[in-house]
């Protein structure tokens, strides 16, 4: 069974509760009369139960019906499984509240526990999801007595995925309201290990580059307070013990299924403890709980590994195309479109789109998406957004006769929203100012001109959805791009009272995911592809909406080794938006060639921004020869094994990674010689993921190899003239 409970351990420890996938287990502890609820172990899986020594309850201070007198020593040394605040642990905490009378402390005693065999959805939130038989849960109910207040934890082991996810549910089963001032999803204490934390961090254009740094005494954390996860920081983070590779090591991760605000941080104790805590952030945050309600907080992934980064990532790139993405697209080839943005940017009509189109579809593209520029008075970003009305001038007849047009040259439509987003010179602020968040009195502040909706009000998301509904049934439109390009900030509503400004974050969220949701359901045929800025929203809280995200407006195809190697140490390749787009790159000016810039896009989605129109014969061949390469290895791509072999954010030279099938009688690995070198050899790479007695042959190439020669032995990458030059190596069994 995947959940074990077992009771009356020895004289304090009162239960032991364990959880189990194939390769790992948690294990929980009750104890002493107060029936505190402790961490003892998450790790590699264990055969055995007796582990009540791990909590340390027979060292000094003891627990507090042995030792009242020093409980406050033992609240600040014992591992929590959900530490709360305010009563002497000192440490950071997990759930804090704020009472009538101005009381902030909790202490929480276990009431039950329960073994569901289905996995509850979490009300108004994305969360992973499995069938009977994928995953076990259970539910621990923890009361504070003084307040009423309930915590419900909730463990899901999803066995043959090595994964454990974390939620909390709150009850208040008191008389009197309350508020919530933090509410964290999940919590580890345990022995330091001389950890490391990796992370993610960047800024537009550079996001998701991957940090590791030594965890010292005090406190690091890993936060967003722009009401998004942002490009800045990553809703992710890992403890690795000293030394890990790809290959070796023990890695402890935690990601968020939460696009909004949120915090992650691990603190080394003055006893060289660990605690690494997760969830939405409590800087403006302050919930009010009436008596008999709930808050659901969003659910936390938990892998372990003891293989290294390698195994880490497999692990979250199965979980997430097996168990959080879903809809139409999530095991299918993804078409390959045209986006017109860096086409034209705002200077486009219909005539221009259909020139595009039309040079495309000879080439073998099979959407065209039209971005931002469509709609109402929009001919720049100074003005229009909320009003999704289409500009006829631009496109006579509207987006039907658009569709038609394409539609009869074989390709599909697609188009850039941002529905969230308004404009102060636009006819709807001019009818509605009030629907903007804002601070009552103050002028708010602007960023790319415009201010963000307040969708914690019902008729703003009413309206909202209306829009997009009637433009979506308005004519055959099979994808959008939903773009969000600016952060929150000037808190306020007209419509929550002052008391609750504290949910305007969180309410905000869960208004998107309902926007979100509810399109889905009307057009289930949609592919969605979520936006931030580029990626300041590429969590996993989006893509349980969206099999795909675009990862970065920086197209560049070297700064795009850097960013995907971020994005691919937890998302499946299939997840990334990725195109090949013009030369000098409008972002950094760079200029590329052409078969770098396809290889590149490869590890993704695979389309293009740039004018066909614009493009030699020479280089429109090449782009026929470049999809036709997507389709030969979309499928191995999508749902094979991601190996990172080396990083040219490392070694500054060159970048190299692969995709295994699940079989491993197929291979393809991409190297990109960032920098070439004058007078030097072949350059030797170690191929990862293969079967060491599988016989392999590269394909233009006569030798046969087995797997072990090819991992062990190496392969030889002839040097290539020039710098950002690049090759594909497919190998297949023979």
């Amino acid at each position: 069974m995947p959940v074990q409970c077992y009771e009356n351990v020895s004289k304090d420890v009162k239960k032991i509760i364990k959880i189990d996938t194939e390769n790992t287990s948690y294990v929980i502890g009750v104890i002493d009369d107060e029936q505190f609820l402790g961490h003892i172990y998450y790790g590699a899986y264990l055969n055995d139960y007796h582990l009540a020594y791990a909590l340390r309850i027979q060292e000094n201070p003891f627990v507090p019906s042995q030792n009242n007198g020093e409980r406050l020593s033992f609240l600040d040394s014992f591992s929590m499984e959900y530490p709360a605040h305010g009563l002497g642990d000192f440490r950071e905490d997990c759930i804090s509240i704020e009472m009538p009378n101005g009381s902030t402390g909790l202490s929480f005693s276990f009431v039950s526990l329960n073994i569901l065999e289905e996995k509850p959805r979490l009300s108004g939130l994305p969360s992973t999801f499995g069938d009977k038989g994928e995953c076990t849960c259970v539910e621990i109910v923890c009361e504070d007595v003084h307040t009423g207040l309930k915590v419900v934890l909730l463990y899901t082991a999803f066995e043959k995925a090595d994964v454990i996810t974390r939620s909390v549910r709150i009850v208040n089963a008191g008389k009197a309201p309350l508020y919530l001032t933090r509410v964290l999803s999940a919590c580890l204490d345990m022995d330091d290990k001389e950890f490391e934390v990796l992370s993610l961090h960047g800024s537009w254009a550079r996001e998701r580059q991957i940090k590791r740094m030594p965890v010292g005494y005090g406190r690091y954390s890993v936060e967003s307070l722009r009401g998004e996860s942002s490009h800045q920081e990553h809703p992710f983070m890992a403890l690795l013990t000293k030394g890990t590779n790809q290959e070796y090591g023990e890695v402890y991760a935690m990601h968020f299924v939460y696009s909004g605000n949120f915090k992650a941080l691990v603190e080394k104790d003055q006893f060289d403890q660990i605690r690494m805590v997760m969830g939405i952030h409590p800087e403006d945050f302050k919930w009010k709980l009436e008596s008999g309600c709930e808050f659901q907080a969003p659910e936390v992934v938990l892998v372990y590994s003891g293989e290294g980064l390698g195994k880490m990532t497999r692990a979250f790139h199965d979980f997430y195309r097996n168990h959080l993405i879903q809809g139409t697209y999530r095991d299918k080839e993804r078409p390959v479109l045209i986006n017109n943005w860096e086409a034209t940017y705002f200077d486009f009509d219909k005539e221009k789109l259909i020139q595009i189109a039309k040079e495309a579809a000879q080439s073998g593209i099979e959407m065209l998406v039209m971005d931002d520029g469509w709609f109402g008075n929009r001919f720049d970003d100074k003005r229009a957004l909320g009003d999704w009305y289409v500009n006829e001038e631009k496109l006579p007849g509207g987006l039907k006769a658009l569709a038609d047009e394409v539609n009869g040259l074989g390709m599909k439509l697609g188009i850039w929203f941002e529905p969230e987003m308004i404009s102060p010179d636009s006819d709807l602020y001019r009818a509605h100012p009030d629907w903007a968040i804002a601070i009552p009195g103050r002028e708010g502040s602007l960023c790319r001109n415009q201010y963000v909706l307040d969708l914690t009000q019902r008729e703003v998301v009413d309206y909202v959805y209306g829009r997009i509904s009637q433009i979506l049934h308005s004519a055959n439109i099979e994808y959008v791009k939903w773009d969000m390009n600016r952060q929150l900030s000037d808190i306020g509503s007209a419509y929550l009272p002052a008391d609750q400004t504290g949910e305007i974050y969180h309410r905000y969220m869960l208004a998107v995911y309902e926007l979100q949701e509810r399109m889905l359901k009307e057009f289930p045929y949609l592919l969605l592809e979520n936006c931030s800025g580029g990626g300041a929203r590429f969590d996993p809280g989006m893509l349980y909406y969206s099999p795909q995200i675009w990862c970065s407006d920086d197209t560049d195809a070297i700064e795009r080794l850097k960013i995907q190697e971020g994005t691919a140490l937890i998302y499946p390749l299939s997840t990334m938006g990725a195109h090949v787009s013009a030369c000098p790159n409008h972002t950094v000016g760079r200029s590329t060639p052409l078969e770098t810039r396809g290889h590149v896009a490869l590890a993704g989605t695979f389309g293009y921004e740039l004018d066909v129109t614009k493009l030699s014969e020479k280089e429109k061949e090449m782009i026929s020869l470049q999809i036709a390469v997507y389709h030969k290895y979309n499928e191995l791509v999508r749902c094979g094994d991601y190996y990172r072999i080396a990083s040219y954010c490392e070694n500054h030279f060159y970048d190299c990674y692969g995709v295994v099938s699940k079989d491993k009688t197929e291979a393809l690995y991409t190297f990109v010689q960032v920098l070439g070198r004058p007078n030097h050899r072949s350059r030797r790479i170690y191929l990862k993921g293969l079967a060491p007695e599988k016989k392999y042959r590269i394909e233009g190439e006569e030798e046969i190899n087995t797997g072990d020669v090819l991992m062990k032995a190496g392969y030889l990458v002839q040097n290539m003239w020039g710098d950002f030059r690049s090759r594909l190596i497919h190998l297949t069994e023979v």
